[in-house]
């Protein structure tokens, strides 16, 4: 359940949303549907050089709060376990918007950036997360599959980031052309992308030749 004391995305100084702002989303729930949408996001941080680097993360959205993980050998990971300010993004594609001008055309999509620092999970929280993390990228596994060992959760990092502070941006719709140009002989409109998961390939080192799973085999991904 959503926090309702928190709050709305681009309601912050550091979240408003100036450019085109007519994109902007205040509703909390549709940048927590975007973040459940998406599966690769984007960190970054800026090293004690000042040098920024930009990290992409598979994660999980956990109620009001996203949860990622890397490696403990990670420099970037080890400075944001220090709690280093970071930013996250999500960014889904939905289409290529043609325009009868190319300065008008663009693509449609759905954001959202998210600031503030993580906090490192141990114990329970950190078995949690992983669940949560395993099982919003490969819905199902989690109950089939080996769990981390002692050896492998050392050598893992798992950090929460509050969604306390985030702005949601869309685009969406057809080509807005200027008057002059819609009598232009060129074809406008937007041409869909859509993500679907391909033909499972089985491993060549199977013991078995065991049948893919149903629960993979039901696996979707939402359209926009």
């Amino acid at each position: 359940m959503t926090d309702t004391t928190l709050p709305t995305p681009g309601s912050t100084e550091r979240t408003t949303i100036r450019r085109i702002p007519e994109k902007t989303v205040n509703d909390r729930e549709t940048g927590y549907a975007i973040l459940d949408a998406g599966f690769v996001a984007h960190v970054s941080v800026v090293d004690d050089s000042g040098q920024p680097y930009v990290v992409p993360v598979g994660y999980a959205r956990d109620g009001d709060r996203v949860l990622f993980h890397g490696s403990t050998g990670s420099r970037l990971f080890r400075g944001l376990a220090e709690g280093q300010p970071m930013c996250l993004t999500v960014t889904l594609l939905d289409g290529m918007v043609l325009a009868r001008s190319t300065f008008e055309s663009s693509m449609n999509y759905r954001g959202v950036m998210v600031l503030g620092s993580g906090s490192v999970l141990e114990g329970d929280d950190k078995d949690h997360a992983l669940e949560v993390i395993t099982e919003h990228l490969l819905p199902g596994r989690w109950s089939e599959a080996r769990h981390p060992n002692n050896k492998e959760l050392a050598a893992t990092l798992v950090l929460a980031l509050d969604l306390t502070e985030m702005s949601v941006k869309l685009s969406e719709g057809p080509p807005g052309d200027e008057e002059d140009d819609i009598s232009r002989p060129v074809w406008a409109g937007v041409v869909p992308i859509v993500e679907t998961f391909g033909e499972p390939q089985s491993a060549p080192d199977l013991v078995e030749p065991y049948p893919v799973p149903d629960y993979v085999l039901a696996w979707r991904r939402p359209l926009p």
